[in-house]
């Protein structure tokens, strides 16, 4: 699904664990990391498309998680030419265009399933990182929507970290 102007809608997942710590994937086969993320379906909400995506790429249900925030409206990232793909029958992606969630862990790492489809993992690796590390880290192009994102939902990701140290103290 490809809106008019070549974006392909999308959700972003900021997964948080109360600890200041954020989850950071390896794609599979590859020296990327990044946030998991994942189209959104013909007739789906972005939230429904949320759910399938934790699922489907980390094995997480919804009862590990509880979302505490979404970006207000798209963001928007540009693929570089080179991936452009060139379709003559339909629509060329030029792009994505996220809505991002911000979720706070509550499983138990052993839910982190990267293998639920071992045929086409989208991720061979995770790890805890802290906030602000995936700005920099992230493949060029997706760095500013990585950052206005996480500056958007910082917020909410704060009161988690303060309410994580005030029950732990």
């Amino acid at each position: 699904m490809i809106d008019a102007e070549g974006f392909r809608p999308n959700v972003g997942m900021v997964l948080a664990d109360g600890q200041g710590r954020v989850l950071w994937a390896r794609r599979a086969g590859q020296d990327a990391w990044q946030f998991p993320q994942g189209g959104i379906q013909q007739g789906e909400s972005p939230e429904q498309a949320l759910f399938r995506e934790l699922e489907e790429e980390i094995g997480l249900k919804p009862e590990h998680v509880r979302v505490l925030g979404a970006t207000r409206g798209w963001l928007r990232y540009r693929l570089p030419q080179r991936l452009v793909r060139r379709n003559h029958k339909g629509p060329v992606c030029i792009g994505q265009k996220q809505k991002w969630f911000l979720l706070e862990f509550l499983g138990d790492e052993s839910c982190v399933n990267l293998t639920r489809d071992p045929t086409k993992p989208e991720f061979d690796a995770w790890d805890w990182v802290s906030y602000w590390y995936p700005v920099n880290q992230v493949v060029a192009f997706k760095r500013d929507v990585y950052r206005r994102a996480l500056k958007e939902l910082c917020p909410r990701h704060s009161r988690l970290v303060s309410d994580g140290e005030r029950r732990a103290g």
